[in-house]
């Protein structure tokens, strides 16, 4: 079993390797494999980015997120500025359907509302807006719209987690109610966990996914 300090420093030297973060920005600390950050970045792609590479370290459980965003006055935007930059860039994104999705913007925050056929076309809008200069969070309430039988689901969820290299498929079992997944199993990191709730998302007609994974952290000799 990994030891916090060994978490601990290994999600240091991640997000060291990361080259948009700068580490003396980022407090780490870890208690019991729940990984706590802390500090400030001045833009919420570096706060998202922070919370990415502490996802893939061994031995990590969950993230307690508790950066902050604090853009610096050169790059500060108004909210009028930040809502026609969101919006061009939805528009100059081919896997928005930009013409059904709202934006609002309020003290730097974007608030996206709408629908997608995808779960991708979801993720893709807020990814579009996280870069954006001004952006302190984005709040992502794009609605998925189903067009999938439940069969079909669980068919393209399993071939999903057959396929994948990262996920052990004999471990995790898809539980498929109308538009929604349940995910049960024991995984062998928090990677693996995201990765099979990524697969499941992944699937044409899937409104919501629900995570039961537990995490099993594996021995090993150091």
């Amino acid at each position: 079993m990994r030891t916090d300090l060994q978490i601990q420093k290994d999600v240091m030297d991640e997000i060291k390797w990361q080259p948009t973060l700068n580490s003396s920005e980022i407090g780490v600390a870890v208690k019991d494999g729940v990984v706590t950050l802390s500090g400030q970045v001045d833009s919420y792609f570096k706060k998202s980015a922070a919370e990415k590479a502490a996802k893939k370290v061994i031995g990590v459980k969950a993230i307690a997120e508790d950066i902050q965003v604090g853009v610096s006055p050169s790059f500060k935007k108004t909210d009028a500025e930040i809502a026609t930059a969101a919006l061009n860039a939805l528009k100059w994104n081919s896997a928005v359907q930009h013409e059904r999705i709202k934006i609002k913007v309020e003290n730097g925050v974007v608030r996206l509302d709408g629908e997608a056929e995808w779960d991708f076309q979801r993720t893709e809008a807020k990814k579009s807006i996280e870069r954006l200069q001004g952006v302190i969070m984005v709040l992502n309430f794009i609605t998925l719209k189903p067009r999938a039988i439940a069969a079909d689901i669980q068919q393209k969820i399993s071939a999903a987690f057959q396929r994948s290299a990262s996920i052990d498929s004999k471990m995790v079992t898809a539980e498929i109610i109308g538009s929604k997944v349940i995910l049960r199993g024991t995984v062998r990191s928090f990677a693996e966990k995201k990765d099979a709730e990524s697969a499941a998302w992944a699937a044409p007609g899937v409104i919501s996914v629900e995570n039961k994974l537990g995490v099993e952290i594996p021995q090993m000799a150091f």
